[in-house]
């Protein structure tokens, strides 16, 4: 059931995830990634995260399997995120010209009502201050390998 909502001045509505979702998701992962995180992350870190070709049937498989939800200003996918029935928060990303309006909010209430126990991440650097202000604990600081480029985030957790 779509939620309509009002984001500072932005009209959307949260929905669940359609298969044809999944090409313009998986731009704005890439583009999100390459902007909102460049902060954080060295240009060959950026490149290994997102090189910009994803599985898209992968993927499109992974969001069928998950509760996927996406939301949408005029027709863009503004952001998205996706939970597993284990409570594994697997994706959260919200398009750069959308940041900071509460998005990234709203999608993380829905992903996480959606399950009852424990809700396990691994959040970037970038993320890592939002999903404390929600109440995660960093478990462990982790480098994981990409394209044999070492990326660090956090395991987090938020206790049920």
């Amino acid at each position: 059931m779509p939620q309509t909502g009002i984001w500072s001045g932005y009209k959307m509505f949260i929905r669940e995830y359609q298969a044809s979702d999944c090409k313009e998701m998986a731009e704005l992962f890439y583009n999100t990634v390459h902007t909102v995180n460049a902060k954080d992350y060295s240009r060959e870190q950026l490149d290994a995260w997102a090189a910009g070709q994803v599985d898209l049937k992968k993927w499109d498989q992974s969001f069928q399997e998950h509760f996927t939800i996406v939301a949408v200003d005029d027709g863009i996918i503004a952001g998205f995120g996706d939970i597993d029935k284990t409570g594994y928060l697997d994706r959260l990303f919200v398009h750069s010209e959308y940041q900071g309006k509460g998005i990234a909010a709203a999608i993380c209430n829905r992903l996480e009502a959606a399950v009852q126990m424990n809700i396990i991440t691994h959040a970037s650097i970038t993320a890592k201050p939002f999903f404390e202000k929600r109440g995660y604990k960093v478990l462990k600081e982790q480098r994981v390998e990409r394209q044999g480029i070492l990326l660090t985030n956090f395991v987090m957790v938020k206790e049920r």
